[in-house]
């Protein structure tokens, strides 16, 4: 079960090194998935940028490759092979030189995905794509070997290496050292050929990459290799017996490693590579063989046709000529396609394709940007202001009533009304303040329907009106005296004359409440004391 193109294991891994804190462990994670597309882009450049960092360890690094190369499944496998030859080729030299100065190695030389065999190869589209890559996967990494190898022997990368006449590390390099050095690239070579592939072999995305990532290699160790073989020629005739019957030697491997380089060659032809950017080969002439057999028999002793003769020495050295001219033309050719930086991206995208796809990132990124910046255009913008209060603008409905301010003064009252009241009214008025405010507001500003509403609100109020101290419905008259009547007064505190001494109680004082200031103390008969 795959989800956006990677499985639930993929997923699951990732959020397990996230949680984990394991930053390059997750890297190593999204190269290597169980997707059957080769590593992304984005991923190998990350890892790439790894290598160039100071603070990252590069053993932690390659040895999660390495864990990752033991899974089960072949497209684990071979991405994490193809990630390490990706490394090897453009991260930094720190990663060369640890595979080839440790012992940790790709162990798969009987690697077998033996699932999709057994559920009937329907695991993958195409059908026991697992049990036909397991060879290109034992082929692969015995490569991948095989070039460490070489970098532990030489202490450098024949695939780096200065290349050319004037500047070419081989090309320059003594008999002695030339004669040592040859062997191991040409065992390398031999490696990378080893891979035998053929176009309908390359049915998917990770077999294709690795095969762009051994094309380019083949590119850059057969110059090295031509170049060597050059400059065994131009010193084949000054050599002493035993170096030139190992020169003779290494020079029949190269005739027959050159046919199988066409081979190799060919196959990259038929699966789109442009036969513009696939080398020529120009094999020397076949008359050099025999006047390097014959050289070799002249230092052994036995006896040959015209030997030693200037005839035979004039011989030699326009065939020596005629063979260097035709290889470096083979070196010329194979060195500027190794020079070339269309081999070096990693998918082989084509530059126009990659161009498109960066255009449509682009104004998807723009539209993004666009949606972000109004949020309540529409769509998810729409729905996140109805619930965030913040990016909401405040009704219409509500637009046209005003802020009610629970703390400051009514400014809606009117100025005769403020005027009107008296300094006495208001020690002994209790009224309620926020009534106040709830009728001046409602009174302002709002609608008609509205200031009806709060009127009928404030009408059933006892705290608008009769001060609060009785519940009952009063008349307009009492409603607007600003002082409690008798009866009122009575209901809340109760009647405290007593019922036979009403006759002497006090004077009332204007028909309504008595003051408490002018009853004088009376003893228990009622008499004035």
């Amino acid at each position: 079960m795959t989800m956006a193109g990677q499985t639930i294991n993929d997923r699951l891994l990732a959020a397990r090194h996230s949680l984990a804190g394991q930053g390059l462990a997750k890297s190593v994670c999204k190269a290597t998935t169980e997707e059957c597309i080769g590593p992304k882009k984005k991923h190998l450049d990350y890892l790439v940028h790894c290598t160039n960092e100071p603070n990252v360890s590069i053993p932690h690094l390659a040895n999660l490759l390495i864990e990752r190369s033991q899974n089960a499944n072949w497209v684990v496998v071979y991405k994490s092979l193809i990630t390490t030859h990706h490394l090897m080729a453009y991260g930094n030299e720190r990663f060369m030189q640890y595979l080839a100065s440790s012992n940790s190695t790709f162990n798969l030389s009987s690697f077998l995905d033996k699932g999709t065999v057994q559920d009937g190869g329907m695991g993958v589209p195409g059908g026991r794509m697992g049990y036909d890559m397991s060879p290109f996967i034992r082929r692969y990494a015995k490569y991948l070997n095989e070039k460490s190898l070489s970098y532990r022997a030489m202490a450098f990368d024949f695939c780096k290496v200065k290349r050319g006449k004037e500047e070419g590390s081989l090309r320059s390099m003594n008999a002695e050292k030339l004669l040592k050095t040859l062997p191991v690239l040409q065992a390398q070579l031999d490696a990378l050929l080893e891979f035998d592939c053929q176009s309908n072999d390359l049915s998917n995305g990770v077999i294709n990459m690795s095969f762009m990532l051994l094309f380019r290699d083949l590119i850059r160790l057969f110059a090295c290799y031509n170049d060597g073989i050059i400059n065994l020629l131009e010193k084949y005739f000054d050599m002493n017996k035993k170096h030139a019957r190992d020169a003779l030697d290494l020079y029949k491997k190269f005739l027959v490693r050159m046919d199988r380089v066409g081979e190799f060659l060919k196959v990259a032809e038929n699966v789109g590579i442009d036969k513009g950017d696939i080398p020529d080969l120009t094999k020397a002439p076949s008359s050099l063989l025999d006047a390097l057999e014959q050289h070799l028999a002249t230092l052994e002793g036995r006896k040959v046709s015209a030997a030693n003769t200037p005839t035979q020495s004039s011989s030699n050295q326009r065939n020596v000529k005629s063979a260097v001219s035709a290889l470096s033309s083979t070196s010329s050719a194979f060195g500027t396609a190794a020079a070339s930086s269309k081999f070096d991206t990693t998918n082989g995208i084509d530059e126009q394709l990659k161009a498109q796809v960066l255009a449509e990132e682009e104004a998807a990124m723009n539209q993004y940007k666009s949606k972000v910046s109004s949020p309540t255009s529409s769509g998810a913008g729409a729905s996140a202001a109805l619930t965030n209060p913040f990016l909401s603008s405040p009704p219409a409905a509500q637009a046209g009533q005003p802020i009610v301010d629970l703390f400051g003064a009514a400014s809606a009252q009117p100025a005769a009304a403020a005027a009107a009241t008296k300094a006495s009214d208001d020690l002994l008025q209790l009224g309620n303040p926020f009534a106040d405010m709830f009728e001046a507001s409602g009174g302002g500003g709002g609608t008609a329907a509205s200031g009806a509403t709060g009127a009928a609100l404030n009408a059933n109020n006892l705290w608008m009106h009769n001060n609060g101290f009785n519940g009952a419905s009063v008349s307009s008259a009492a409603a607007t005296n600003t002082f409690v009547s008798d009866s009122n007064f009575s209901s809340v505190f109760g009647n405290t004359e007593p019922a036979g001494n009403a006759g002497d109680g006090p004077a009332k004082y204007d028909g309504a409440v008595s003051s408490p200031f002018d009853w004088g103390a009376t003893d228990d008969d009622g008499a004035a004391q």
